[in-house]
C-alpha cells in the first residue's frame, strides 16, 4: 500500500470537524493574523493564495520575545492548506509560541523542488517579520505532518536552500517531524514497492537526482539542529522504515535526537491528536524551543 494512498479523505474530514469547535474553544487566548505574503505578487513565481501564511501570537505576552514554530501541512505534496491547521496555531499561541502556518504552491502546477524554495521563502520572510509579532527569529523552529515533514527536514538540513536567499546560515535551530513522508524519495521511487506509487513521480519527476536532492537523508551532517521525531505505531510502514532510517543516519553524525513511536496511532490520527493541549508532541516540543506551557 503505498504511504499516504487513502489517508487524504479522512483527514480533511476530521479536520473540518476540529477547525469548528476549535475556533470556538481556543480562539481567545490568542490572535490570528491572516493570509500574509511571503513572495510579492511581483515575483514571477507568485502564485494567489498560496504562497500565505498565518501567523497566530498569544494575546498576552511578557516582554522577551516567544520561540518561533513554523508549521508545514501534508496531503501527497498535491493538496493541503494552512487553513486547516488553525488548530495547531492555536494550540501552540496558547502555550507561549509564536506560530506560522503557511501554505505553498503544490503539484501538478510545480514540483517539490519548488515546493521546498516555497517553504524556504516563508522561513526568510518569518526570520525578517516574526519579531514585529513577539517572536524571537534566533529561535526559529519547523514543524510538519507527513509531507510536510519531509520538507521540514529538508529545510532543517540543506543549507543551499537558504544562501541562494542571501541568508548566511540556516535560520532553522529545530525540526519536529510528526510521521514525516519523504525522507528519502531516492530510495522509494527507485524500490517503488506499492500500489500507485507512479503518482509521486508527478510532484517528483523522473530524475533520480531531484528525488535525492529533495530528500533530507542525503544532507545530514554533524551541525545539522536537534530533530524530534514522533512515529505512528500503525503507520504506513515506508514511514516506518525511512524514519528508523533518518534517526540511525543522525545517529551516524554525533546527532541525538528524540525518537518516539506512538502505539496504535495511524497516519491521520499522528496530525489530529494535535488538537489536544497536553499531546506529548506539544510536550516534547516546549521543552525544544524553550518554551512554556500553561
Amino acid at each position: 500500500m503505498s504511504f499516504l494512498r487513502y489517508g487524504l479523505p479522512a483527514i480533511v474530514a476530521g479536520l473540518l470537524l476540529l477547525l469548528v469547535a476549535n475556533e470556538y474553544a481556543v480562539a481567545r487566548p490568542s490572535r490570528r493574523i491572516r493570509d500574509v505574503a511571503y513572495v510579492p505578487p511581483t515575483d514571477s513565481a507568485y502564485l494567489a493564495g498560496r504562497q500565505v501564511l498565518d501567523v497566530y501570537t498569544p494575546r498576552r505576552r511578557g516582554p522577551q520575545p516567544l520561540p518561533v514554530v513554523i508549521f508545514i501541512h501534508g496531503g501527497s505534496w498535491n493538496s493541503g492548506s494552512k487553513n486547516l491547521y488553525s488548530f495547531i496555531g492555536r494550540r501552540l499561541a496558547k502555550q507561549g509560541v509564536v506560530a506560522v502556518i503557511i501554505s505553498y504552491r503544490l503539484a501538478p502546477q510545480v514540483r517539490v523542488p519548488q515546493m521546498a524554495d516555497d517553504c524556504a521563502r516563508a522561513v526568510v520572510w518569518t526570520t525578517q517579520h516574526v519579531a514585529e509579532y513577539g517572536g524571537d527569529p534566533q529561535r526559529l523552529f519547523v514543524m510538519g505532518h507527513s509531507a510536510g515533514g519531509g520538507l521540514s527536514a529538508l529545510l532543517a538540513t540543506k543549507d543551499e536552500l537558504f544562501t541562494r536567499w542571501g541568508l548566511a546560515r540556516n535560520p532553522v535551530r529545530g525540526a519536529i517531524l510528526d510521521d514525516p513522508a519523504g525522507l528519502d524519495m531516492l530510495d522509494y521511487l527507485q524500490k517503488m514497492q506499492y500500489p500507485g506509487d507512479e503518482q509521486y513521480l508527478v510532484p517528483f519527476g523522473k530524475d533520480p537526482a531531484v528525488w535525492r536532492a529533495t530528500s533530507a537523508m542525503y544532507f545530514v551532517s554533524a551541525s545539522s539542529p536537534p530533530f524530534l521525531l514522533f512515529v505512528g505505531g500503525e503507520t504506513y510502514p515506508s514511514i516506518q522504515s525511512s524514519s528508523a532510517r533518518f534517526r540511525e543516519r543522525l545517529q551516524a553524525v554525533g546527532q541525538q535526537p528524540g525518537y518516539t513511536v506512538l502505539p496504535g496511532k495511524k497516519h491521520v490520527p499522528m496530525v489530529l491528536q494535535l488538537f489536544w493541549q497536553h499531546n506529548i508532541i506539544y510536550q516534547q516540543l516546549l521543552k525544544l524551543v524553550g518554551a512554556k506551557s500553561e
